[in-house]
């Protein structure tokens, strides 16, 4: 991929038309917001929102054995997916450590789409192209740059589609499908980032905007990234390079669903013998127990007799529960459900509480 210095959303004239405030993200310029935060993520969780997400990179893998191949790189089991399929994964290092979480789309026999974080596009493709064995016929191939995407979520995304697209059928939960309107290839894939139904729909970049457009006209509110933050971490989904790093293992971020530990896969035999001995520390649910400062990412965490037992990564004022959210690592022996804390703000002190994942359920 060229340079990844603030380039531009192929739906940025969009963004400043309707009044975006565009701020730089993972090398890019994106909407942060256009109203409020609270406008905006109000707007996913009763109705619905289309967030631009043409930042996040696409790659293709075709290829004789192209499953295979990711079965023993990437931890969740690939040979499970059929045709249509989507499968939320994570890719590491030989030391167990998160590189990315991404969701792969199985398109065909041997063709796999992958949707993979901004920051980490080129560190994905170089990873990945490293484990490329001569012998395979597969080709990888990084099509970020010629994409446009969205995401549409809220309990009305369906019914948007329908008005966008009335003579075609959202796929199943967890599905992609594939067709061409105009000449163009279209890519909708039935996952999401806010724990609301929802699709992300990518296009050729040259008609990202009308596409968005049309989710406007039909009543999606257009938002930005920080209400993605907040929707994101109400439910729990962790945030690359914040709540995951090489640092850290997928066990120790609580993600060991998405492991599947009976096959082989790069780092399996660190999170094999981590689940054997037992995890030194966990990614919880910390909510203040009052008001206070916002919790935001590196505010310190202190046991109740001022101790310093780690820091957050993701910290946010919850717009649904009207209260103080964040995440963090801690020692095991600090980390159960129930146990009162103090996060450190600047040097006060608030109160707080390690609670159940996630911190909002529907209803």
């Amino acid at each position: 991929m060229s340079e990844a210095v603030n380039q531009s959303s192929p739906l940025e004239s969009l963004h400043i038309e309707l009044g975006a405030k565009m701020v730089p993200f993972a090398g890019w310029n994106m909407p942060v917001q256009y109203t409020s935060n609270m406008d905006e993520h109000q707007a996913v969780r009763e109705a619905v929102g289309v967030f631009d997400i043409s930042h996040m990179g696409q790659f293709f893998l075709q290829g004789e054995g192209a499953e295979d191949w990711l079965n023993g790189i990437l931890t969740n089991n690939v040979k499970k997916l059929s045709s249509g399929d989507a499968q939320y994964t994570i890719m590491l290092n030989e030391k167990g450590g998160v590189i990315d979480d991404l969701i792969i789309y199985k398109m065909a026999e041997d063709k796999v789409f992958m949707v993979v974080n901004a920051s980490k596009i080129d560190e994905d493709l170089a990873w990945l192209q490293s484990q490329l064995d001569a012998d395979l016929k597969l080709t990888l191939s990084d099509d970020s740059l010629n994409w446009a995407g969205m995401a549409v979520q809220g309990p009305d995304a369906v019914s948007a589609y329908g008005e966008v697209l009335g003579g075609r059928t959202l796929p199943k939960r967890n599905g992609v499908d594939v067709w061409e309107e105009n000449g163009q290839q279209v890519i909708v894939c039935r996952t999401g980032y806010t724990g609301e139904d929802g699709f992300e729909l990518f296009t050729r970049a040259e008609d990202g905007e009308a596409w968005f457009q049309k989710f406007i006209n039909a009543g999606a509110k257009p938002c930005g990234l920080g209400a993605r933050d907040s929707l994101r971490l109400e439910v729990c989904f962790p945030l690359n390079g914040s709540d995951l790093s090489p640092e850290r293992t997928p066990l120790e971020a609580g993600l060991g669903y998405f492991c599947a530990l009976d096959k082989p896969f790069i780092g399996s035999e660190v999170l094999l013998k981590q689940q054997e001995n037992g995890l030194k520390e966990r990614l919880v649910a910390i909510k203040y127990l009052g008001t206070g400062a916002p919790p935001r990412a590196h505010y310190s965490i202190h046991d109740k007799e001022g101790k310093q037992l780690g820091e957050l990564t993701s910290g946010v004022f919850s717009p649904s529960l009207k209260e103080g959210i964040a995440m963090g690592y801690l020692p095991v022996s600090h980390a159960a459900v129930g146990t009162e804390l103090d996060i450190d703000v600047r040097g006060r002190k608030f109160p707080a509480v390690i609670v159940k994942k996630p911190f909002y359920k529907k209803g």
